[in-house]
């Protein structure tokens, strides 16, 4: 080996990526300090609309993943956040509190049902995709809806929240958000790795170009599959923690309608970019509860403005800001 080559300098991420990356970690820093303001101004309300965007950035950057890198327009993905929130329901109705063991319950399940509705999915693509993944997560609604024992559509309240080695840590309401603020950036530098990866090529690759994919001996099929389900196990972790921070679950945890705000939030922020997503859900959460105060007509304004996002900035807050610093749309 020369000695030019024993000292060549590792390769740069490019500069796109680099800056994402600052970007995301200047947002983690953002929420970090939450407690610190929510003390300032006295106001604890804070910490829970805080811990709400959390909860909601990871599910927005775990449909992202397919949507925005593997071009997969999912309309039932909010069926493993509801999959999430009753493994902590279910296992907790049975004196089962652990969080990890809520976790580990929650993912398992996601991940047999992600396999088993994308096996059948990506038979089928465009509107007929987006179609029978919408009916798929009605299926999953209803099925939640038919658990009497379990409150039915009504829903159920939680005794208490998950504990963590048999401590009751997650009561405390900063505790809880940053355990959520931990899961966000270990699943966003999970989430960045694969997308960097061999296999975040060749799925942003199948998204371009699926024939040419198929040309150069690559077949599209088990890595959209396998995208497709650890975006689900990604959501059912937000469902997890969404049971915690409500203490509560619902079957509309998981209606389409909730599936459709994901999407929303991932629009907004910029479709194929794991930090637009996380600023997509802060400005989607932050919005509604702000047009909530001025007026009950609320999502008429919030309609107007997606309005807007989609008329005259495509591709979300990224996409304008890159715009207004010069760079490609």
């Amino acid at each position: 080996m020369s000695a030019n080559t024993a000292t060549a300098p590792a390769k740069a991420l490019p500069p796109r990526v680099a800056l994402r990356t600052w970007v995301a970690i200047a947002l983690f820093a953002g929420f970090a300090l939450v407690p610190v303001l929510a003390g300032l101004i006295d106001d604890p309300f804070l910490l829970v609309t805080a811990t709400r965007i959390v909860v909601f950035a990871i599910a927005a950057m775990a449909l992202d993943l397919i949507l925005g890198y593997g071009a997969m327009v999912s309309f039932g993905h909010a069926a493993y956040l509801g999959i999430g929130a009753y493994a902590v329901a279910i296992l907790s109705a049975y004196g089962i509190t652990d969080l990890g063991l809520h976790l580990l319950a929650a993912v398992m399940v996601s991940a047999v049902f992600a396999a088993i509705t994308g096996g059948i999915s990506l038979r089928t693509r465009g509107v007929y995709f987006i179609m029978i993944t919408l009916a798929f997560g009605q299926m999953a609604y209803f099925f939640f809806v038919s658990l009497s024992a379990f409150g039915g559509d009504d829903g159920m309240t939680l005794g208490r929240r998950s504990t963590v080695f048999g401590q009751p840590l997650l009561e405390d309401n900063l505790v809880l958000f940053y355990v959520a603020l931990g899961f966000l950036v270990a699943l966003y530098a999970f989430s960045a790795a694969l997308v960097r990866s061999r296999f975040g090529r060749v799925l942003t690759g199948t998204r371009e170009n699926r024939i040419r994919m198929q040309a150069i001996g690559f077949a599209p099929f088990p890595y959209q599959l396998t995208a497709f389900v650890i975006s689900g196990c990604m959501t059912s972790v937000a469902g997890v923690l969404l049971a915690n921070q409500s203490e509560f679950v619902s079957p509309a945890f998981m209606n389409w309608h909730r599936s459709g705000e994901l999407i929303v939030m991932v629009v907004l922020g910029g479709i194929g970019n794991l930090t637009g997503a996380i600023g997509g859900a802060m400005i989607a959460l932050l919005l509604e509860d702000w047009l909530s105060l001025l007026t009950r007509h609320w999502r008429l304004f919030f309609g107007l403005f997606l309005v807007l996002v989609v008329l005259y900035a495509p591709g979300g807050v990224t996409g304008l800001i890159r715009r207004i610093r010069g760079g490609p749309p």
